[in-house]
């Protein structure tokens, strides 16, 4: 059974870094592209933060370029999103997900994981 497990959500103050991880069980991510997303507190939809190709390209929402770095690990079956500089609206719940579409990946990916909050406040 194909399953995302994200990890490494927390309470971090403003300016302060995160990482959290995407680990795959039941399949090897280099053959699927990865996305993260978020869901905000009150928001009813998640919102696109950015994806790590299977051909090695990373592309990001307006938003988070420049502070977010999505990587992967493939040893470790893990793709990891650095966050630095946060702001309190980077508050979200969290989540990877996985398709071997690209474009599915941005739109509406197959397979998703459970999520994990980041929480960003002094």
């Amino acid at each position: 059974q194909l399953q995302l497990v994200e990890s490494g959500g927390g309470l971090v103050q403003p300016g302060g870094s995160l990482r959290v991880s995407c680990a795959a069980n039941g399949f090897t991510l280099d053959s699927y592209n990865i996305g993260w997303f978020r869901q905000a507190p009150g928001e009813a939809s998640k919102g696109f933060i950015g994806i790590s190709s299977k051909d090695g390209d990373s592309y990001y929402a307006d938003s988070v370029k420049g502070r977010f770095t999505i990587s992967r690990d493939n040893a470790k079956n893990t793709v990891y999103l650095q966050m630095n500089s946060l702001k309190p609206e980077d508050t979200a719940l969290y989540y990877c997900a996985a398709d071997h579409s690209l474009v599915a990946t941005r739109s509406g990916p197959r397979y998703w994981g459970q999520g994990t909050q980041v929480t960003v406040s002094s």
